[in-house]
Parts: structure tokens; C-alpha cells; sequence
């Protein structure tokens, strides 16, 4: 059951990273046609940010939100603690000397 598990959190992490590859990806996209648009001008530039607003920015938001859930998902599956801190095994506690 434990192998089961981990295998698929291993598959979870896969489409995890992928998905934010290809969030970031879309993000470098978007900041790059307001560039764009900010060198057309006139109306062409207002039609540019209409479409990136109104069509690529609520597709991006969905697709990050869930792809966190997923990596959050592959974190619970395989039992990882990304965020808690661990002390070191064999490392020696000095003593904090203020000068």
C-alpha cells in the first residue's frame, strides 16, 4: 500500500512540475504581449490586453491552482515535510557568543 502510494505521488510530482513549467512558461507569455501591446498603441493594444486579460489570465489561474492542489496531493501522498525544520543529525549545539 505504501509503495502504491508513493508511486503515485511520484506521478503527482511529475504532472506537478510540468504543469508549473508551463504556468511560468505562460507567464513570461503574458508579461511579454503587454510589452507588446504597450509598443502598438492605439486600439491593436487595446484589443491585445482585452484578450490577455478576459482569456489567458483566468485560464492561468485556474490551471495553477489546481496543479498546487496536485502538489500539495503528491506531498501528502508520499509523506514529505517540505516546510518543517529538521534539526541536523550529528551537528554539535555551540553555545551563541555575543561579542
Amino acid at each position: 500500500m505504501k509503495e502504491a502510494l508513493t508511486k503515485c505521488g511520484a506521478v503527482c510530482r511529475k504532472i506537478f512540475g510540468w504543469g508549473m513549467f508551463l504556468s511560468l512558461l505562460s507567464g513570461v507569455l503574458l508579461f511579454f504581449g503587454y510589452i507588446a501591446a504597450l509598443c502598438l498603441g492605439g486600439t491593436a493594444a487595446a484589443g491585445l490586453c482585452e484578450f490577455l486579460y478576459t482569456k489567458m489570465t483566468p485560464v492561468m489561474v485556474v490551471m495553477t491552482t489546481v496543479l498546487i492542489l496536485l502538489g500539495l496531493l503528491s506531498m501528502y501522498l508520499t509523506g514529505e515535510k517540505a516546510l518543517t525544520p529538521e534539526p541536523p543529525e550529528k551537528a554539535e549545539q555551540k553555545p551563541l557568543r555575543l561579542p
